[in-house]
Formats: C-alpha cells, sequence, structure tokens
C-alpha cells in the first residue's frame, strides 16, 4: 500500500538558496579568521543554543553517546555541545544535538534526539525549535534533573487558523516527555532562567491570530519549570512582546515593534520596570541576554522598503544588513559590534550566547559552499509524509506540475525567467524571458499524447497589467512554437487547466471585472487555439475573485479558490494591506455553472486564505496550501520575514465525495502534510509513487542541479530573489 494514491510535490517560498549554518566567534572578533563553524555544516542548520557543561554531562550518560567521549573531556574544554534545527532528517525541521570535539582539526559529530532519547516523543511529521536546558538546581537536598525545553507541532490541532506550537520538557535523565503549554494554548521561543527554574514564553494565549505575519504581539508569561501541587504558576508578565530571553533571573528581555521601529527592551520581574535598551533609530530583534544589563541583538539599522530585509545585494548599503551587536543598557548609547568584523555583506540572524558572553554564536548563510558566484547547488527533496499512501517531496522551482503520465516534470525558476522540464532526455530550459514579462504556473495539459505544457506570461503579482496565457506544444521534442491563447487581450489572464480529454481549457481573467479588476472563471472551447478564433465561455460572474481553478481528472468538476463569501462590510478592502483575504476552496460543475458548493474555508468566519486547490489523481481528495495552522515562528526571526507565513503557510490535504459533490460542503476534517516555518505552496500531485517512477526527473531527488543565479556575489551575499520572487507584496493572485 506504500504511496498507493501517488506522491504531492510543492515548493518552499522564502528559505535561502544557501544553506543557513551555525557559527561563532569571540567577543570582541578582529576579522574573519576568528569565526568557526559549530556544526558539521551538512544541510540546513540554525536557531543554537550551547548546551552548559553540566546538561552535556548528563546526555553523554545516554547508552547511545557514552562511548563518544567522557567527562573529562568536557571539563578540559575539548569537548562542547550544540542544540540546533537542521533539515538532515527527512527534510523536517527538528532538533539535533552536535558534539564538537575540538582537536586538531575539529571533529562534529551530529545526534537526532530520537537517536538519544528514542523515538517515543521525538518522531512523526512535525517541526521542532528553540531548544534550551532547564533543571540542575537544588531542592532541599536533591538536585533537579535537567531537561530539555523545546517548541514541537506534534500534536494535531483541529482548530483552525490556531498555532500548533506547544513548549514540551524532556528529562535528560529519563527520557520522560511531558506538556508545559496548558491545553489549547500555544507558546513560541521558551528561554530559561539562569538558575534553570523558570521559563519564560511568548504566547498567544488569550488572543486569536489574525492573519498577522510580521508583528504577532504575542505576551511573555513565565513559569515554573517543575510542577508543583499547584501547578507550573504560569501568569502574564508583559503584555505585547516577544522573543524573551533571561538576563539572570530577575530581567527579561525581549523585543517588540513601537511604531515602524522594532526594539530591545528589559523587563525587571519585581519592579515590574521597563527599559528600551536599544536605540529609537535602530531595528533590534531576536535578543540573547549575556547578563543582567548586556543583550546581544540582531540589527538592521536602515530599512528597505517596508522591513523587507531580503538577503545581500549590491544596492544595499551596510546599514541594511542584519547584524549582530551587543548593547549594555548602562551605556545605551554604544553598541559593541560583532559580525560587521567578520563578513560585513552577510546577514547574521538570532544570536545566542556561549561561554558568559565570551563568544557569540549566530546563523548565517554558509556561502562557502557557493560553487562560483553564478551558481548555487539545489536539489529535489524527497520528506517524511504524514499519510502512509501519499508520498511528498519538495521541488527547487516555483509551481511544479507533473504530466498525467508521470513522464514529465514542469516548474519555473525562482526569478520567473525561465521554464524548465525534466523528462527522459535530462533537464532543460524550454522557454526563456527575453522581455520584462516573467512566467508562473505552469500546467500540462492532462491528455499527455498532446505534450503541451501552458504557461502564464506577464508582469507577476500586478493584477492591473495584462497576463497572457502561452501554449507551448510539443514541448519535449524541442521544436516547439509557442502559441498566445490569449493574444490581443489587456485583461490578466491566469491558471490554466484543461478537461481530461485536453481539448478544453478553464482559466480565470479579469475580464468584465469592472474597475476593481473582479476575476471569474471562463472556458476556452478550444485549447489549440484559445481566442484566436475559438470560442469563450464564461463560467462564474460576480463582484469577487475567482482563481487558482483546476479541472478534476474524471472532467465533471472544476475547484478554484475564491473570495465570493467575503462580507460586504465591516472588513477592510484588504486583509492586513496585502490581498482581499477571505479564500475559500469551492467545486463547480463544469456542466451547470450553477451548482457551486463550498468545501473548505480558513476561518470559522471565512477570513484568511485556502488557496491553490489541486485534486488528487483519483479525485478522492484535494491537496491546499493554506493559512489553517497560523504560523509556527516569530516571523521577524526569519531571513525573509515579511510576509513569509502567508498566505500560502503549509501544505494540507482535504477528503471529498467524487461523486456527490453536495456531500463535500464545508467540509470540517483536514490532514496537516508539511509542517515548515517558511511557505509551503502550491502542490501538484501526481498518481506515481516517488519510489516507482522511473523516468528521467526521478534522478533530480538524488542528484543535485544548479540552475543559474545572477545575484551571487564574489564578498558572500546572496540576494534572496531565489528564495523570495521579486515581490514584496503577494496581492491581486
Amino acid at each position: 500500500m506504500e504511496e498507493s494514491r501517488g506522491s504531492i510535490a510543492f515548493f518552499t517560498t522564502y528559505r535561502p538558496p544557501v544553506p543557513l549554518d551555525i557559527f561563532c566567534c569571540p567577543v570582541p572578533p578582529s576579522s574573519s579568521e576568528d569565526e568557526f563553524p559549530l556544526t558539521d555544516g551538512l544541510s540546513y542548520n540554525s536557531n543554537g543554543q550551547a548546551i552548559p557543561p553540566a546538561v552535556l554531562k548528563t546526555i553523554l550518560r545516554r547508552p547511545n553517546l557514552a562511548s563518544e567521549a567522557i567527562e573529562a573531556d568536557i571539563e578540559s574544554g575539548r569537548l562542547t555541545g550544540l542544540i540546533f534545527v537542521s533539515e538532515r532528517e527527512n527534510h523536517l525541521e527538528t532538533l539535533q544535538i552536535a558534539l564538537r570535539f575540538n582537536d586538531s582539526p575539529p571533529e562534529v559529530k551530529v545526534f537526532s534526539l530520537a537517536d538519544v532519547y528514542g523515538a517515543d516523543s521525538f518522531n512523526g511529521v512535525r517541526m521542532e525549535d528553540s531548544g534550551c536546558f532547564g533543571g540542575g538546581y537544588k531542592v532541599g537536598s536533591e538536585i533537579v534533573d535537567h531537561s530539555l525545553i523545546y517548541v514541537s507541532t506534534k500534536e494535531p490541532v483541529q482548530d483552525r487558523r490556531s498555532p500548533w506550537t506547544v513548549v514540551y520538557k524532556t528529562n535528560l535523565s529519563t527520557g520522560e516527555t511531558e506538556r508545559l503549554t496548558p491545553p489549547g494554548k500555544f507558546d513560541l521561543n521558551p528561554s530559561v532562567s539562569q538558575s534553570g527554574k523558570k521559563i519564560a514564553v511568548a504566547s498567544f494565549e488569550g488572543k486569536a491570530w489574525d492573519g498577522e505575519v510580521e508583528d504577532l504581539q504575542t505576551d511573555i508569561y513565565v513559569m515554573n519549570v517543575e510542577k508543583s501541587p499547584s501547578g507550573l504558576g504560569r501568569k502574564r508578565v508583559i503584555v505585547n512582546g516577544g522573543w524573551p530571553t533571561w538576563g539572570g533571573d530577575k530581567f527579561i528581555f525581549f523585543h517588540r515593534k513601537v511604531g515602524e521601529v522594532w526594539g530591545v527592551f528589559r523587563f525587571n520581574i519585581s519592579t515590574h520596570e521597563t527599559i528600551r535598551v536599544t536605540p529609537e533609530e535602530v531595528n533590534a530583534v531576536t535578543p540573547a541576554a549575556v547578563d543582567e544589563t548586556r543583550v546581544a541583538v540582531a540589527v538592521f539599522k536602515e530599512k528597505v522598503g517596508k522591513l523587507e530585509n531580503i538577503g545581500l545585494s549590491k544596492e544595499r548599503n551596510e546599514k541594511q544588513i542584519r547584524h549582530i551587536e551587543i548593547f549594555d543598557i548602562i551605556v545605551p548609547e554604544k553598541s559593541e559590534q560583532i559580525t560587521q568584523k567578520i563578513r560585513p555583506r552577510v546577514d547574521h540572524y538570532n544570536p545566542f550566547v556561549i561561554d558568559g558572553g565570551k563568544r557569540i554564536g549566530y546563523h548565517r548563510c554558509n556561502v562557502g559552499l557557493l560553487q562560483n558566484r553564478d551558481e548555487i547547488q539545489r536539489n529535489f527533496h524527497e520528506f517524511q509524509s504524514p499519510v502512509e499512501d501519499v508520498g511528498l517531496f519538495r521541488v527547487s522551482g516555483a509551481f511544479p506540475t507533473i504530466s498525467k503520465d508521470g513522464s514529465k516534470l514542469a516548474f519555473v525558476d525562482n526569478e520567473f525567467k525561465e521554464v524548465w522540464l525534466a523528462d527522459s532526455q535530462g533537464l532543460r530550459i524550454v522557454l526563456k524571458k527575453e522581455s520584462e514579462n516573467n512566467f508562473f504556473s505552469p500546467m500540462w495539459n492532462q491528455n499527455p499524447d498532446k505534450d503541451t505544457l501552458y504557461v502564464c506570461m506577464g508582469p507577476s503579482f500586478h493584477p492591473d497589467e495584462p497576463l497572457q496565457i502561452i501554449a507551448i506544444p510539443n514541448v519535449s521534442s524541442g521544436a516547439s512554437n509557442p502559441v498566445m491563447l490569449t493574444e490581443g487581450s489587456d485583461f490578466n489572464n491566469a491558471f490554466p487547466s484543461t478537461n481530461p480529454e485536453g481539448t478544453k481549457l478553464v482559466f480565470r481573467s479579469t475580464r468584465g471585472g469592472g474597475d476593481k479588476r473582479y476575476k471569474n472563471l471562463y472556458i476556452m472551447e478550444d485549447a489549440t487555439v484559445g481566442e484566436n478564433g475559438g470560442e469563450l465561455t464564461r463560467l462564474t460572474k460576480g463582484d469577487w475573485i475567482d482563481t487558482q481553478c483546476q479541472w478534476s481528472p474524471r472532467g465533471d468538476w472544476i475547484v478554484f479558490s475564491s473570495t465570493r463569501h467575503k462580507p460586504t462590510e465591516d472588513v477592510p478592502e484588504k486583509d492586513h494591506e496585502l490581498d482581499p483575504g477571505y479564500y475559500a476552496v469551492f467545486l463547480i460543475k463544469a456542466s451547470d455553472p450553477t451548482v457551486v458548493v463550498r468545501v473548505i474555508k480558513s476561518g470559522y468566519d471565512i477570513a484568511g486564505h485556502v488557496n491553490h486547490p489541486v485534486f488528487s489523481p483519483d479525485g478522492r481528495s484535494l491537496a491546499i496550501t493554506a493559512d489553517l495552522a497560523a504560523v509556527s515562528v516569530d516571523p521577524v526571526s526569519l531571513p525573509l520575514f515579511l510576509h513569509s507565513v502567508r498566505p500560502y503557510g503549509d501544505v494540507f490535504t482535504v477528503d471529498i465525495d467524487p461523486d456527490d459533490i453536495y456531500k463535500n460542503e464545508d467540509v470540517e476534517k483536514f490532514c496537516r502534510i508539511t509542517h515548515s516555518r517558511y511557505e509551503n505552496s502550491t502542490p501538484t500531485w501526481t498518481m506515481f509513487s516517488i519510489n516507482d517512477i522511473e523516468e528521467q526527473w526521478h534522478l533530480l531527488l538524488k542528484d543535485a542541479f544548479a540552475p543559474p543565479v545572477s545575484h551571487a556575489h564574489e564578498d558572500g551575499g546572496v540576494a534572496w530573489h531565489m528564495s523570495g520572487h521579486l515581490c514584496p507584496k503577494k496581492k491581486g493572485r
């Protein structure tokens, strides 16, 4: 039964094109020679925390690690430890333990938490983050066991637009795990006090996530590491604060957005006094307390647009690059620069403290992996799937589409300049940008014998600009001559999809949409010639947006995303100044457009985003991209944090009745397929198992390929148009 229902492919936006890795340097550093890596350099690694020596001794007593070293290695400084997030385990973003042997040359060994503590607590599809350590203090004559405190999304949540982020504690001696976040509550970014007794978290408690993806405005709660008869003593201490970090046991540093500027503040637990630590003119985020007065922060002193911190390019000056600095509340007007002296043209993220502040750790793009200034190595990645009979993999390109017979894979490069094809002849470009227009949303004709690929061409994400649909017949042969199906049209046309016979094509268009450019669905009665001599039939009509349509494998229904049920009163025209919001997924009968059924909405009030629906090959399910799980990290901590967790969110599936359209109204149950801090989006679903496909493109799951990238620079800077595309805002999709 393995992958008997085929495989889902998707792509990830805003994930850096160059792998992230974790480094550290002394305080103060003098040059780049002072920096050294803390991991083995494999995979993407981020959000590290040093493992204290006493904790590392406890971890080393586990059977699987006992032979690696002895306590004397820790005491002498030969062995140090790191807890960090990595994508190395089934490409999930999970916590790992690194043992660094400071020999000559140094050696790093990495172990998963399942390796050390078993799979009972550390298994399944999930995201983990924010590892830190508690315990180790005395209660009477007893010493409380050391524990790992961390965030996981492993417990399913059926409430819509609710985070899945829960804080857990794993006893490092016994391996026993317990949930610390109360039922029905959700937390981020735990931090443990110096004594090991208290935990501070950024929490959604008492507030519903409303779609905000820049400034979450969480509150900060404090609770005990160990339960007493009365519980954990959880209480709110700070309103509107995120990313807490303890300065001793008396102070909590945190970040907060005030107006348009992010700042770092210090809260006094005893007096409840809050003081701003960083200057008002400097954006400062993700603090890591060194002691009661000093704190390491990531700063960017000038904004790029609306805080569009998009990596590096030669157009950005050094004040727009994210760097690590240390501020002291005693001398607030002066900071100690750290990473500017290491790599001035590289962004650095999420600092952490090592050896009491003698060293500072952080993560950045591992620019040493660049093959040359024009190439960035990338792979297709096979993921662990939460559904036993459905495979899952990520395509390192935008808008993947697979032919019905599984022999061909097409996608657009992440700069929207080229259309790529992978088949038995290998990987190659079949359409290349020759004007200011971009390419996106390729789609195969459902009839594989026609060997036709459809592509949208025009300015991306500009609903007021014309957007055309191109057909590329005989695309595999290389002798294709692209045909403009909407030639001469001044409308915004996109998301083509044919019926199973490949003779008709449904798409969305702004024609008839009036001044507000509303979008409805139309059918080209002849998918070969389009509007050039062929007839056009209007399928939907209304003052709303119908978009992202796909014809079902049986040809009877068409699925699409729409804002048609958005309230007309008391709601903003745009959701958080981005797009209309209120997207839900609908089914319509291709032969009777009066039959329309809403299948799934985002929130219970319909607000939110459920987008890019596609049918499973057997017609029994839909794959969607949606914000059903809200956010899983603080967006400001991400490399490209502006809108970097929506409108997509993650990939989900919804089961439907393929025979009775009316039984699919407002389906309640959904399955979360991916768990990520980035955006996983635009799925496609093929009938073939990942392991069964023998066509050449399947080799891309194992072999790397490296499309040229024009934004990698010799000084180590990387402009992230590959991961963030070219769009600061997603609107009018």
